[in-house]
C-alpha cells in the first residue's frame, strides 16, 4: 500500500531560512542598493522597496516565488521613475 497523503507544508523554520537566504541573494544583486526588503506575515511574503525597473522587479519577484514555492509572495516595490520631466515646472 503506498502512501498517497499531500506531502506537509513547510514549516515556519524552514520558510525563514528561505526567506533569509532569498533576502541574502537579492542584497548582493543589482537591486539590492535600493533596500528591498522581506518581510513575514504569517506563511506568506512580503517584499517592499524601490527599485529601478520593470524588469528589476519582475527579475526579483520571479526569484521569490521559486524560492518561496508554495508560499503566497506579495509585492509592494515601487518602479523609481528615472525618466526626464517632459515639461518645466511652474514655480510661480
Amino acid at each position: 500500500m503506498t502512501d498517497t497523503s499531500p506531502p506537509p507544508p513547510p514549516t515556519a523554520g524552514n520558510l525563514d531560512y528561505r526567506v533569509a537566504h532569498l533576502a541574502e541573494h537579492l542584497a548582493s544583486g543589482n537591486c539590492g542598493e535600493l533596500g528591498v526588503r522581506l518581510e513575514l506575515r504569517g506563511d506568506a511574503v512580503l517584499i517592499t522597496g524601490t527599485v529601478p525597473s520593470t524588469q528589476c522587479r519582475d527579475d526579483i519577484l520571479r526569484q521569490a516565488r521559486e524560492e518561496l514555492a508554495g508560499h503566497p509572495v506579495h509585492s509592494d516595490l515601487l518602479v523609481a521613475g528615472t525618466a526626464s520631466p517632459d515639461h518645466g515646472e511652474d514655480l510661480t
